[in-house]
């Protein structure tokens, strides 16, 4: 069941001072150092976050969509990193099991992940299928009750720290794209199972990426999603639907951040004797700013809402995805731009959100994949 609005205020207004009291200081640590201290991922623990969106019965909060969306917006008004630290746990880690996890799946793992005992990371890109994820192919070859997996996964969020991967793999050769993919549970201290280097990324600093070798990897068939072959690939989409809104409700917490930042800092920065904020080309980019992420910020809870009641809202998430990633670059490009060469230091952290809101435009499927996803749904309803 829904959150009555008051334990929602509660919840969002408890969040919100400890992204401005607890995280925000340590901002720049965390750029610097590339982690995030252990006693702050502990924080997070105890403040239920690894179980946002996994349901009551097995320890979680059980957040629907609107409610999630309004929690990752805030989470916004801080580097995307300590999101993203619990962020597969509440998504596409956990995901899978909640939506098409067998009972007795959902039991073993649900409650560890809930309190982050379990971190959970999805395994679907390879170095020749990620936004074409219906091109998967990394082989479950059956092993009599058991299924060997052999293949690489590539650029895998949390990979590093993750106790549990949700793996998917072609299962049936003969079955060209999507429709012979399955997904599996799998541990990741699994005999055959080895890590890539961590990633030195562009940005979101604290975050942990790598790619995972699988050789031989043994696996029961109880551990398949939902107990049936050559379902993974929709049980991907779904899951990538809901994550496509996450992302996107972020986007809009960070130009918040960033609007606000610009702000503060044209009302307090001179020149020719008056603050910038008195020019009407800084005010324009202010204005564009907001408006922009008010737009993006009304999808995102309407799409929230229709998918809480029940319906199909894989376009319309699209839709929220690419406008709202959009946005917020365009937001950080106008922040540095107001910002001046103090946006292009370190001092302010203007340059590190630039960097990190990058990679909105690529995960959860490029800008491109949901201008596709956008177009198809058009075309079959008009043709």
């Amino acid at each position: 069941m829904p959150l009555d609005q008051e334990t929602l205020n509660q919840l969002l207004d408890t969040l919100e001072k400890f992204v401005r009291q607890r995280l925000r200081p340590l901002e720049a640590q965390v750029g610097e150092e590339d982690s995030i201290p252990d006693e702050v991922i502990d924080e997070m623990k105890a403040l239920g976050l690894f179980g946002l969106t996994i349901p009551e019965e097995y320890g979680g909060l059980g957040l629907n969509m609107y409610e999630e969306a309004e929690v990752a917006r805030v989470f916004g008004h801080t580097s995307p990193a300590f999101r993203s630290s619990f962020g597969t746990n509440v998504g596409i880690g956990s995901q899978s099991l909640v939506i098409d996890g067998t009972d007795e799946q959902k039991k073993q793992y649900l409650p560890k992940m809930a309190t982050g005992e379990i971190i959970g990371s999805f395994c679907l890109t390879e170095p020749e299928a990620g936004s074409d994820a219906a091109a998967v192919r990394m082989t479950a070859a059956k092993d009599g009750d058991d299924y060997l997996l052999n293949g690489t996964k590539r650029y895998i969020t949390n990979a590093p720290k993750a106790q549990l991967f949700t793996v998917f793999a072609r299962t049936n050769p003969a079955e060209k794209g999507s429709r012979g993919v399955s997904a599996f549970l799998v541990d990741a201290a699994s005999d055959g199972i080895s890590l890539g280097s961590p990633y030195r990324k562009m940005g979101q600093q604290g975050t942990y990426v790598c790619d995972v070798i699988f050789e031989d990897v043994r696996v029961n068939r109880k551990k398949l999603v939902g107990g049936q072959e050559n379902v993974g690939f929709k049980t991907a989409m779904k899951v990538l639907d809901k994550g496509r809104l996450h992302i996107s409700a972020l986007s809009c917490g960070i130009a918040e951040r960033l609007i606000e930042d610009s702000t503060r800092y044209a009302t307090e920065r001179k020149q020719f004797g008056q603050p910038i904020s008195d020019f009407q080309l800084i005010q324009a980019m202010l204005a564009d700013s907001q408006a922009e992420s008010y737009a993006a910020w009304c999808m995102v809870k309407e799409t929230a809402r229709r998918r809480d009641a029940g319906e199909n809202v894989a376009a319309l998430a699209a839709s929220c995805k690419l406008f709202a990633t959009e946005m917020v670059g365009r937001v950080a490009d106008r922040a540095v731009q107001i910002h001046g060469g103090a946006g292009y230091v370190d001092e302010y952290g203007i340059e590190r959100f630039y960097r990190d809101v990058r990679l909105f435009r690529i995960y959860e499927g490029t800008s491109q994949i949901q201008q596709t996803v956008i177009a198809r749904d058009l075309i079959s309803r008009y043709s």
